[in-house]
C-alpha cells in the first residue's frame, strides 16, 4: 500500500513539472510557439510511459494534439490524467492477478 501512494505522488510531481515545461514556451512569445514541435511528441510520448494501457495511449495523442495547437498549452494535460487516474477511473472493475 506504501509503494501505491509513493507511486501516486511521484506521477503528481512529474505530471505538474511536465505541465511547467510545456507551458514555458509562453514566456518567450511567438518563438515560445515554434518549441512545441520539440515538445510534443516527448509530451505525447512521457504521457505514455507515466500512464499505461490504453488510457495513457489516448492522452498521449491528446497531449501531442494540445502541445502542437498554439495557445493551447494552458491546458494542464498530464494533471488531468493525473486527476483520472487517482480520482475518477473506476479501478474496482479492474481485476489483476493479485487481486483475484
Amino acid at each position: 500500500m506504501a509503494k501505491r501512494k509513493d507511486e501516486k505522488y511521484k506521477n503528481l510531481l512529474l505530471s505538474l513539472v511536465f505541465d511547467g515545461i510545456g507551458m514555458l514556451s509562453f514566456t518567450v512569445p511567438f518563438i515560445g510557439e515554434f518549441s512545441d514541435v520539440i515538445w510534443a511528441p516527448l509530451a505525447g510520448w512521457l504521457m505514455t510511459r507515466l500512464y499505461k494501457g490504453k488510457v495513457g495511449k489516448a492522452a498521449g495523442v491528446f497531449t501531442f494534439l494540445e502541445e502542437l495547437i498554439p495557445g493551447m498549452d494552458v491546458v494542464p494535460s498530464f494533471t488531468i490524467m493525473w486527476i483520472y487516474t487517482y480520482f475518477l477511473s473506476d479501478k474496482k472493475t479492474k481485476k489483476t492477478i493479485i487481486d483475484v
